[in-house]
């Protein structure tokens, strides 16, 4: 009698913690650009790819719509480039139940100038180190917006705001290697690989004169035979410059996520963990 009193208490708790209505998966998230949203055959074709690769039940997940304005009001401060809403085609799916280390799958027929690689990079600028990734487009688009939708998952999904001088400079660098690879011959793994090993060096060594920055940089162009301009050189300068500069805001966004990312749970408390709780009386009745 006192498990059975015990047991119906428990699952007041959870009637109780439980938002009404609740139904999604709160750790994961799409964000779809807003011309594939408002268009019902570009919405289909990206869930369908959401579905097959990442493995979800489409109306059990969080839904987000990034919009020309808020992608905006990041490229239009660094490359002065500003999108109509007929532009924004490119979505994403962020699943934080897959979190033991930062994992993109991008749609490689769709997308076709920014990496999974250079995602990857671009994130752990902004101190996200956990996840999977989906990206996807329902024609051929460059990705660049998607990474306003993919910093806008995460925000939901931890429900803690990502600071816009973090946002600012990944989404510079993403800008910045997209030029790059339209407008040289340099390949995208390539350039991918020059930034990830240069911000170490410059992270490691905690260097943020630009000078100094440049001659590291050409110094791997030249060990590399990388062909790009010194124009070119001076940008990734310029970005990784600054990415090196907001890491003191980066750390205090990683130290309020952190345990967010250590656990899958919904409202501060672990259903799952109450579930196991109750499955246990059930199961010595």
């Amino acid at each position: 009698m006192r498990k059975i009193t015990i047991l119906l208490l428990g699952l007041i708790l959870v009637g109780m913690l439980i938002p009404a209505g609740f139904s999604t998966d709160s750790n994961v998230v799409i964000t779809y650009g807003e011309t594939t949203y408002s268009n019902s055959n570009y919405k289909s074709f990206v869930d369908n790819f959401f579905v097959n690769q990442a493995n979800v039940d489409i109306n059990n997940v969080g839904i987000k719509t990034i919009t020309a304005d808020q992608v905006n009001q990041i490229s239009g401060g660094i490359t002065g480039k500003y999108y109509n809403s007929n532009q924004i085609l490119s979505s994403a799916l962020v699943d934080l139940n897959d979190n033991a280390d930062l994992k993109v799958t991008v749609d490689k027929s769709k997308i076709t100038t920014i990496t999974g690689d250079m995602y990857i990079s671009a994130l752990k600028s902004a101190g996200i180190t956990k996840g999977h990734v989906y990206v996807t487009s329902p024609v051929q688009a460059t990705g660049e917006s998607a990474l306003a939708g993919i910093m806008n998952s995460y925000e939901v999904v931890t429900d803690v705001e990502i600071p816009d001088s973090v946002k600012e400079a990944a989404s510079d660098e993403i800008y910045t290697e997209a030029e790059i690879v339209n407008n040289s011959d340099v390949s995208a793994d390539d350039l991918s690989k020059l930034v990830d090993d240069v911000k170490e060096k410059v992270s490691n060594e905690n260097i943020t004169d630009h000078a100094t920055i440049v001659n590291i940089i050409n110094n791997y162009v030249e060990n590399n035979n990388i062909n790009i301009t010194y124009n070119d050189i001076e940008n990734l300068a310029d970005t990784i410059e600054q990415v090196q500069n907001v890491q003191g805001d980066v750390n205090y966004y990683q130290n309020q996520v952190n345990d967010i990312f250590g656990n899958a749970t919904s409202n501060g408390f672990s259903i799952d963990a109450i579930l196991d709780w109750i499955r246990s009386f059930v199961n010595g009745i």
